[in-house]
C-alpha cells in the first residue's frame, strides 16, 4: 500500500462540478449522516442572477442588494491593502469604536458579526437552544419574513413558533405576545418586515415590549433602518435604551453597499454582551471589511445621498404600481411586495422573459427590489403588460 492510499475512505467523493471523483460511486461507500435537524430546515434560496436576453441590459432584483457601489472614499481605502494575510481584531475595536461615536452608545454595548445574519446566529448560540433535558427552547418570529430565520434558530437546537403576518404583511403582535411560554428565549421583530415591507412603530413596540417577560430577548432586527421614512416608525436604539431585555441589529450590507464584505452587529446592554461576546465567532469581521465600515460612516452624508436616490426610485415604483391598480402593503424597505399567492412563479418567470430576477416564494408572493433607474422602469412596464395579459386571458 502506497502512502496515497486510504482505505478507510474510499467512498464516493464529489468534485468541484458535482460529478463523482476518483472514488466510483457504490465503492466501499458509507453513510454519514448530519444532524437530524438539517432534515427539517429548509434551504436557503438565494436571489438567482437574470437570464441573459437578447437586446436587453439584464438586471438583478431578487437580493435586495444595493446597486450603487460603495461611495468613492471607501473604494480608496480598501484599494492596495496589503495587511491581508494577518488576523483581523477580534473585537473590531475600531469599528465599535467609530459605531459608539456614531450612535452615542457605549463601545462594549456593540458586538460585531459577518453580517446582521451573523450577529443574529451568535445571538441565538448565546439565549436559545437544547435544554439540559434534552427539550427545546423557543424562539418567536414572524412569518413570512426573513427566510433564514427558521434556519438559524433550528441549528441553535431551539424550536421555531411562527405567527403567521396580518393579511396587510405586518406583524401580529397580539398573537405574538399570546405565544409567549416558560420556554420562549427569544422573539424576533423585522422591521421593516422582509420580505413584506411594513415596519413597527415605537408605539406598537412598547405595547409588545410590555406584555413580554423581561428575562426573554427581543431582537429588533433593522436591516433597512435608512430606508425608513415614516417618523412614526420604531428607533431599535430608544427602545434598546429604555429595555434591558432589547438587542438591536444592524448591518452595512444595504444602504452601505458593503453586502459583499460582510458586516453587521448588534447593539445590547453590558448584561447580554458579556455572553455575545463569548459566543462571537472569531474574526468575523475582516480588517478590509471593518476599514470599509468605518470609512462609510465617516462620509455617511454621502450614503445618505445614495439612499435618498434609492427611496426616490421607491416612491416612484409604489406610485406607478398603485396607478396601475396593484394592491400591496406598505413599505420602508428597498423592495416591493406583490402577493400574488399561487401565481407568484408565474409572475417570476413573466419578468425573467424581460432579463429582471426577481425574488419568488412559491404560493405567496413576489419581493422585488429597488434596483437601478432602468429596471425599475422595466419592471413597472412589465407589471402593466401583466395586468393586461391576465386581463386578455
Amino acid at each position: 500500500m502506497t502512502s496515497t492510499q486510504h482505505p478507510a475512505n474510499d467512498a464516493a467523493v464529489p468534485a468541484a462540478d458535482g460529478t463523482l471523483g476518483e472514488h466510483a460511486a457504490g465503492e466501499n461507500t458509507a453513510e454519514i449522516p448530519p444532524r437530524t435537524v438539517l432534515g427539517r430546515l429548509p434551504k436557503y434560496a438565494a436571489g438567482k442572477p437574470p437570464v441573459a436576453v437578447e437586446g436587453l441590459q439584464a438586471y438583478k432584483l431578487s437580493s435586495n442588494e444595493n446597486p450603487l457601489p460603495p461611495i468613492p472614499a471607501v473604494l480608496a481605502a480598501v484599494h492596495g491593502r496589503t495587511d491581508i494575510m494577518r488576523y483581523p481584531d477580534p473585537l473590531c475595536t475600531a469599528l465599535r469604536t467609530e459605531l459608539a461615536s456614531f450612535l452615542d452608545v457605549p463601545a462594549e454595548d456593540i458586538v460585531t458579526g459577518a453580517g446582521s445574519l451573523g450577529a443574529l446566529t451568535q445571538i441565538l448560540q448565546t439565549f436559545a437552544g437544547q435544554r439540559e433535558d434534552g427539550t427545546e427552547d423557543e424562539v418567536i418570529y414572524p412569518w413570512r419574513s426573513f427566510e433564514a430565520y427558521p434556519i438559524v434558530v433550528g441549528l441553535s437546537g431551539a424550536r421555531s413558533v411562527q405567527v403567521p403576518n396580518r393579511p396587510d404583511g405586518t406583524h401580529d403582535l397580539e398573537a405574538m405576545a399570546a405565544a409567549v411560554t416558560d420556554r420562549t428565549r427569544v422573539i424576533l421583530l423585522c422591521t421593516p418586515n422582509n420580505p413584506t415591507g411594513p415596519a413597527l412603530t415605537g408605539a406598537q413596540v412598547e405595547g409588545f415590549l410590555a406584555k413580554v417577560p423581561r428575562d426573554v430577548v427581543v431582537v429588533i432586527d433593522e436591516a433597512y433602518t435608512e430606508f425608513v421614512r415614516d417618523p412614526e416608525v420604531v428607533d431599535g436604539i430608544s427602545m434598546y435604551r429604555k429595555h434591558p431585555n432589547v438587542v438591536v441589529l444592524r448591518t452595512f450590507s444595504k444602504a452601505h453597499g458593503l453586502a459583499g464584505l460582510r458586516v453587521g452587529y448588534s447593539v445590547s446592554r453590558p448584561a447580554i454582551t458579556q455572553y455575545l461576546r463569548v459566543a462571537a465567532t472569531p474574526f468575523a469581521v475582516s480588517s478590509l471589511a471593518e476599514q470599509a465600515a468605518i470609512t462609510s460612516l465617516r462620509h455617511y452624508d454621502q450614503v445618505l445621498e445614495r439612499v435618498q436616490s434609492l427611496v426616490d426610485e421607491r416612491e416612484r415604483v409604489v406610485a406607478g404600481l398603485r396607478e396601475l391598480g396593484w394592491e400591496f402593503p406598505e413599505t420602508q424597505g428597498n423592495f416591493v411586495w406583490l402577493p400574488l399567492g399561487a401565481r407568484a412563479e408565474e409572475f417570476a418567470e413573466f419578468a425573467g422573459r424581460q432579463a429582471l430576477s426577481v425574488r419568488a416564494f412559491a404560493g405567496e408572493g413576489v419581493r422585488v427590489s429597488i434596483g437601478e433607474v432602468e429596471a425599475n422602469s422595466r419592471f413597472l412596464e412589465l407589471c402593466a403588460a401583466y395586468v393586461q395579459a391576465r386581463t386578455a386571458s
